[in-house]
């Protein structure tokens, strides 16, 4: 009994001392395997981060693709620097149209948003009782002309017979008299026939410029007022824009110069018209008037616009995207990621006019016509970093693809699970 004891002791201390010896031969085979593996450049997750690429320390160097509308070109271009102004469009005149007479409208002929052309009628009143004054006075014209005719006639008479003795001077100056009477009722029939006439073409209501009728106050068959307003005419084939510009920029606006702005999602050019002489002293800014021509009325009167007064133009200026334009957080300078060779580079940059209506800025030094720039917001980005542009030469063409970067990360694995591959 004691005999068969022993024997079982030996035979368990003899397995146990063979699996001591298998997990070591195992533990010395990972070994092997974990060093192969670094020595082929990183695997699992390390393979997939690096991209294919090697970086400082031997860390793998991090990649980004980018499409080709976030990469800007800086080239040579024309450039404008100005002063921004605001405000609305207005027509550049408007015209209230009265009633000269008081009467009734027998008839309206226009509506709101109808163009008219000036001397066209629009409304009429009823003129019967003018038509009868004028007539009237017609014929008071006709018979003073007569009188005057007669008089003329009877006074060269008179002044024949004085001549020859046959009658006293008396009679001479009785005709001269009568004469100059007929004259006087003659100017007075003539005067109150213009009147008449006048009361007569009030009653016809044209246009007084070409327009469009903004507001219709009265309709057909309406007792209107004299002086009581009948419509509202607008024109509008040139507009005005008024604006306030501040006074520490006022000496730089001047008549005549060209105005660029955008009002109702389109462009438009104007010229300055007219600069107020003198400073608000609230808001410490001058009035600048803008006249915009507008022949075809593509634009309407209270239209919101916004551009600027144009200083300087600069034809051939090193042009980069605004979008490109980045300030370090740390000492506030200016900078641009520039695409060298597929690898990003950190170009700093002075800049000079700068014009943000078009979205681009002159570039006064650190950066070269042909260089590309990244542009907007494509996540962390930094010096080294290597690039592909899809769609550009550069696609396929870096280790550090987003394809590339995946079959790393698989092979890494490959080779930690095979290791007679790895070696290969």
């Amino acid at each position: 009994m004691i005999n068969r004891t022993l024997v079982a002791i030996a035979i368990l201390a003899g397995a146990v001392a063979c699996k001591s010896d298998a997990n070591q031969a195992n533990a010395a085979s990972t070994g092997s395997n974990v060093a192969r593996d670094s020595s082929n450049g990183g695997g699992g997750q390390g393979g997939r981060r690096g991209g294919g690429g090697a970086g400082r320390g031997g860390r793998p160097a991090s990649a980004i693709t980018l499409a080709s509308s976030d990469v800007g070109v800086v080239k040579h271009d024309v450039i404008e620097s100005g002063i921004p102004i605001t405000g609305d469009l207005r027509p550049i005149e408007t015209i209230g149209v009265r009633a000269r007479i008081e009467g009734d409208l027998v008839d309206v002929l226009v509506r709101e948003g109808q163009r008219v052309t000036q001397g066209q009628l629009l409304a009429r009143f009823e003129s019967s009782e003018q038509e009868t004054g004028q007539a009237s006075a017609e014929a008071d014209v006709s018979s003073a002309t007569s009188e005057q005719a007669t008089a003329q006639w009877n006074l060269d008479q008179s002044r024949d017979l004085f001549k020859a003795g046959a009658i006293a001077e008396r009679d001479l100056k009785v005709a001269e008299q009568t004469l100059e009477a007929a004259k006087a009722k003659l100017a007075a029939a003539n005067a109150r026939l213009k009147s008449t006439s006048n009361m007569q073409r009030d009653t016809r209501v044209v246009a007084p410029s070409t327009g469009i009728i903004e507001k219709r106050l009265v309709q057909t068959g309406e007792r209107v007022t004299r002086g009581q307003q009948l419509f509202s005419l607008v024109r509008n084939d040139a507009l005005e824009l008024t604006a306030s510009v501040p006074a520490k920029q006022a000496s730089a606006v001047v008549t005549g110069q060209a105005v660029h702005f955008a009002a109702d999602g389109k462009d438009f050019d104007g010229r300055v018209a007219r600069v107020s002489p003198t400073i608000d002293p609230t808001t410490r800014a001058i009035t600048v008037y803008v006249q915009v021509p507008n022949r075809d009325g593509a634009l309407k009167g209270g239209t919101f616009a916004t551009g600027r007064v144009v200083q300087k133009t600069i034809a051939n200026a090193l042009i980069v995207p605004m979008p490109a334009i980045r300030q370090s957080q740390e000492n506030g300078t200016t900078f641009v990621y520039r695409i060298a060779d597929r690898v990003i580079d950190v170009a700093s940059v002075t800049l000079g006019v700068i014009d943000e209506r078009a979205g681009k800025a002159e570039v006064l030094s650190g950066l070269s016509d042909g260089d590309r720039v990244i542009i907007g917001n494509v996540g962390t980005l930094g010096r080294g970093m290597q690039v592909t542009v899809l769609g550009s030469e550069d696609q396929g063409g870096v280790g550090g693809s987003r394809r590339g970067g995946r079959g790393g990360g698989r092979g890494g694995k490959g080779r930690a699970q095979q290791p007679a591959s790895a070696t290969k």
